[in-house]
């Protein structure tokens, strides 16, 4: 019990360092004289001293002009893993004692054209914002980070994660994915470790570890903050709060999948560990899994725990229009769709409990593998989804089936 209160100590205090940084971005200046920052260039970037170069310019708009790698003038001396005493490349991120000056401010932009960024190495266990950009506050749009090595601590929660491409977003993460493996203690994710912002048309693969708020696309998602139209297929594992897509989740997570394998002590679930916030609403919807979900005590095969532990009653921790279909092992409060209820609701949702292994669950409605892959289940039940051929989608519709052969599936994702 002790280990979870600490947990939602630190969670009531990432809006304390929220507020911080937010002062130490408009209100300093009046406090105490901030550094001057010098006018930016717009880069174009194609060699990792280019890259390098962002870190004094973090408010021009950057473009990538090709991919970067191991053989990409600059790797050895920036990004290896002899690269400043074997600790690889240094997250880009300006944090000064009493002014963070986080990547790009309110309107840079990073984009990398659909070009990738790879062999990316990091060892730095002992620092917090560790990532590709450790801050980022502006646009980061089109790039892949692949073949990653991401290693940080992150016990600052989603102020400063770990994560391969972003330590910690504020700003927009937009039609970007990771490969490769990412480690830290907490809000560790495998493309963005900590959202206070929002995440669209992203995915990740490869391997995420950590302690708390383990997610294999986003560690820990922020009250109001959004993910959605993503997707990981990460093998994911942690103590707490794990998820295959968000570990933790205070704001919104839709449109959204994951499949793969999720291992975890507590709160644990195959698309988010743990749904709940405080005062703010707590939502999934209109999204799936099919991880493969193991754990000890709330375990969910799409939701660990619904609902927020400190009140009696939470009714903005939801879960709507979604459903799993992994299997789910545990030893208690073990669920087919989520483990623990704790005040939330989850309407319009199923799990299919022959795949799962489990009967029951705290909320939604179990079904057979047939009435899961019947189109009647989910029409019935009020969902916006239309039958379509093998190969087709009709993105008219949020959600699409091939009735009596697939599970629904979002109609931006694909049955090839």
């Amino acid at each position: 019990m002790w280990v979870k209160l600490n947990y939602y100590v630190k969670r009531f205090s990432i809006f304390l360092i929220a507020a911080v940084l937010i002062a130490g971005l408009v209100g300093c200046y009046r406090l105490r004289p901030c550094p001057t920052p010098t006018p930016s260039q717009n880069l174009k970037i194609r060699t990792w001293y280019d890259l390098n170069a962002v870190r004094s310019n973090l408010a021009g708009n950057h473009t990538l002009m090709n991919d970067l790698d191991s053989g990409t003038p600059g790797y050895e001396e920036l990004a290896s893993p002899t690269a400043n005493r074997g600790k690889g490349w240094q997250p880009i991120v300006v944090l000064h004692p009493y002014c963070p000056t986080p990547f790009t401010g309110l309107m840079g932009t990073f984009n990398g054209q659909g070009h990738e960024i790879r062999d990316l190495f990091i060892n730095r266990p002992d620092e917090d914002f560790v990532g590709l950009f450790g801050y980022a506050n502006g646009v980061i749009k089109d790039i892949g980070v692949v073949n990653a090595s991401v290693t940080g601590d992150g016990t600052y929660s989603y102020s400063g994660g770990v994560g391969a491409l972003v330590a910690a977003n504020a700003g927009l993460v937009s039609n970007c994915y990771s490969t490769g493996n990412v480690s830290g203690r907490s809000s560790v994710g495998g493309l963005v470790g900590g959202n206070s912002g929002l995440v669209s048309n992203c995915y990740s693969t490869g391997n995420v570890s950590g302690d708390s708020c383990v997610g294999g696309l986003v560690g820990e998602n922020g009250a109001l903050c959004i993910v959605t139209s993503s997707y990981s297929t990460a093998s994911v594992s942690g103590s707490a709060e794990v998820g295959g897509l968000v570990g933790s989740n205070a704001g919104t997570v839709s449109n959204s999948s994951c499949t793969g394998r999720v291992t975890g002590n507590d709160y644990v679930g195959g698309l988010v560990g743990y749904n709940g916030a405080s005062g703010f609403p707590a939502i999934v919807t209109n999204s799936y899994s099919s991880a493969n979900v193991t754990g000890n005590k709330y375990v969910g095969g799409l939701v660990g725990e619904n609902g927020f532990l400190w009140t009696d009653v939470d009714e903005d921790s939801t879960v709507s229009n979604s459903y799993s279909a992994g299997n789910v092992t545990g030893d208690e409060y073990v669920g087919g769709l989520a483990g623990w209820n704790h005040g939330g609701a989850a309407t319009n949702s199923s799990w299919d409990t022959q795949t799962s292994g489990q009967s029951t669950s705290a909320g939604g409605t179990g079904k057979t593998t047939a009435e899961m892959k019947n189109i009647a289940t989910f029409r019935d039940a009020g969902w916006n989804i239309i039958a379509v051929g093998l190969n087709e989608t009709d993105s008219v519709y949020i959600w699409n089936i091939v009735d009596g052969v697939t599970y629904p599936f979002l109609s931006w994702q694909s049955t090839t």
